[in-house]
């Protein structure tokens, strides 16, 4: 005979909670359904939904956009019930009983409104997603702006849209995508670098373009922005490693650098110092094994040793800013 318990962990593992969400009136976000995740709203109320790793059963973390980071409303689909719908534990055994076969159901969605299933998911890199959801996307910020010289028109430049966001402690944040979609990013602000807690480096990249000819591969995003700003190629994207490459990087570098067309520029903009150069003779070997002929390895490291491209690029601004107060434009 099946305990209470065991019935409760037929309904986190057996219900599709993304299935459940759609018969409630969620809508999935197709532009946010990864391998591992999906996003789904329903009015004001966001959702990331997954399949934890560790016990099989659904989960999911809600995005608190006007805090500004994940709210405490998260678990099982138990959980989902009793928040949404505000019922004790007996009355949601009575909801989901129909949904494992206890009696007939009558208002299940159709399979397109939900996703029939997803890689699973650790906890941690749940919630790695949630707060990358409920960030804002960013369009300014002091500490890049100045200390870092990005450019106004880098920052609102259609090819980084979505790619830097902003926490709700201020940090901007440049998200790593690995094959299943979302699983980090890096954190910058004055004074302070870090990555994601709980997350895992994969690569962060700029928007994809159809006519795209030259994939400039940084070692962080505010090097790649940098690059950028002082070489605005339309026909350029753009990749981060974080720094040194991680297990699961050589494999996502290759696969971005066979996705260009023959005759491509794979340019590698690393720092010019010793970690530099490691990184670029790990890059020269991956694209050596790489797939397709025709494509071009252009060492694109910053002169002068020790600089990476963010050095270049406040450089270039102190000396046009020294330029112009030297020389002043004749007034009308």
């Amino acid at each position: 005979m099946r305990s209470r318990n065991d019935e409760l962990d037929d309904f986190k593992t057996r219900i599709n909670l993304t299935e459940y969400a759609a018969a409630l009136g969620y809508l999935i976000d197709r532009k946010k359904t990864y391998g591992s995740s999906v996003v789904m709203r329903s009015g004001a109320d966001i959702v990331v939904i997954g399949k934890n790793a560790a016990n099989g059963h659904w989960i999911y973390w809600q995005v608190d956009v006007g805090r500004g980071e994940p709210g405490a409303d998260a678990g099982t689909i138990i959980d989902f019930v009793q928040q949404r719908k505000g019922f004790h534990l007996g009355k949601v055994r009575q909801e989901l009983r129909p949904w494992v076969g206890g009696a007939p159901l009558t208002r299940r969605p159709d399979k397109s409104a939900f996703v029939t299933e997803l890689k699973p998911i650790t906890k941690d890199l749940m919630l790695v997603q949630a707060r990358y959801e409920a960030a804002k996307p960013l369009t300014e910020h002091r500490y890049l702006q100045e200390a870092r010289a990005i450019p106004d028109s880098v920052l609102t430049d259609q090819r980084f849209a979505n790619r830097i966001r902003i926490d709700f402690l201020g940090n901007a944040l440049f998200p790593h995508f690995n094959r299943e979609g979302i699983c980090g990013y890096e954190i910058k602000n004055a004074d302070f670098t870090g990555f994601a807690a709980g997350g895992e480096k994969g690569l962060w990249a700029s928007r994809v373009g159809e006519g795209d000819t030259i994939l400039v591969i940084a070692e962080t995003a505010i090097d790649a922005l940098s690059y950028h700003a002082l070489h605005p190629v339309p026909v350029s994207r753009f990749l981060s490693t974080g720094g040194a490459l991680n297990h699961s990087q050589p494999d996502l570098i290759r696969s971005a650098i066979e996705k260009m067309p023959s005759g491509a520029q794979i340019v590698v903009a690393v720092d010019n110092d010793d970690g530099g150069q490691t990184l670029f003779d790990r890059i020269q070997a991956i694209f050596g094994d790489c797939r397709g002929a025709g494509r071009v390895l252009i060492d694109g490291r910053p002169h002068g040793q020790g600089n990476d491209w963010n050095d270049v690029l406040r450089a270039s601004m102190a000396e046009k800013t020294t330029h112009q107060n030297e020389h002043p434009e004749p007034s009308s």
